[in-house]
């Protein structure tokens, strides 16, 4: 992470007009990202979701039905994470054995990809009951979740693997401190915020870098992998499946 602000990535971090040609500005608010990452603040409480986005999330596809999955089970096969409303097209998501954001994560988001880790710390695959855990860098190596902050409630989210296109829509917005080890494990939990509590549902959270809001609050604080202190969340829950 560098601690300056860079120019924006041209490659994958630019919004998109809506399929009805509408343009979509950039909705996130940096001074009410100030206010939410502040040091010392408490982490972020997730807002409720859209009646809409809470009826087709009960109403569930069939994947929803079944079992938990076990994260630890050993996940090799890349997916592509598409993000219509913030610009982000058949980003590489590779699945590696670790939690958010450690070493090896680190050095896969450094190829300009995204990261998705599975094991005890880590999460389930695409469309398994549970929370599914993907984090690209903003700022470096291309930035390709650069407008992340700007995915709102109820915007689509598409993972395809193995010959499945899996549809997510968001439903909360959070933020994580690597300086708590409680807000580490609400991030990290199966169902996300809620650590030790039983998924019934198939969910999803991209995570990357609130580098530029620390640094326009004075938080220079880094881990020993160049983290910043805080992540910018956004959770989403599996409404549909379809071949690809």
């Amino acid at each position: 992470m560098h601690p300056s602000r860079p120019a924006r990535p041209t490659r994958s971090a630019r919004l998109t007009r809506a399929p009805d040609g509408s343009g979509r500005a950039a909705r996130f608010c940096a001074a009410a990202a100030l206010a939410v990452l502040t040091v010392g603040a408490p982490v972020a409480a997730a807002q409720a979701p859209p009646p809409a986005v809470v009826a087709a999330a009960s109403a569930g596809p069939a994947a929803d039905r079944t079992p938990p999955a076990d994260r630890t089970d050993p996940r090799t096969e890349t997916a592509a994470l598409t993000l219509p409303t913030v610009g982000v097209t058949d980003l590489r998501v590779v699945p590696y054995e670790g939690t958010t954001d450690d070493a090896p994560g680190t050095r896969i988001q450094d190829r300009g990809v995204a990261a998705s880790p599975y094991g005890e710390d880590g999460g389930v695959g695409p469309g398994d009951i549970g929370n599914y855990l993907v984090t690209a860098h903003r700022i470096t190596a291309g930035g390709p979740l650069y407008d992340l902050p700007a995915l709102d409630e109820g915007d689509p989210v598409y993972v395809t693997e193995g010959g499945t296109v899996y549809e997510y829509r968001i439903t909360q917005s959070r933020t994580t401190s690597f300086r708590s080890e409680r807000s580490l494990a609400q991030q990290r939990a199966e169902v996300p915020g809620k650590p030790g509590e039983k998924p019934t549902r198939a969910m999803i959270t991209l995570s990357t870098c609130a580098t530029p809001e620390d640094d326009a609050a004075g938080n220079h604080w880094r881990d020993s992998l160049d983290n910043p202190e805080h992540r910018i969340d956004r959770v989403g829950v599996l409404v549909s499946t379809r071949p690809s």
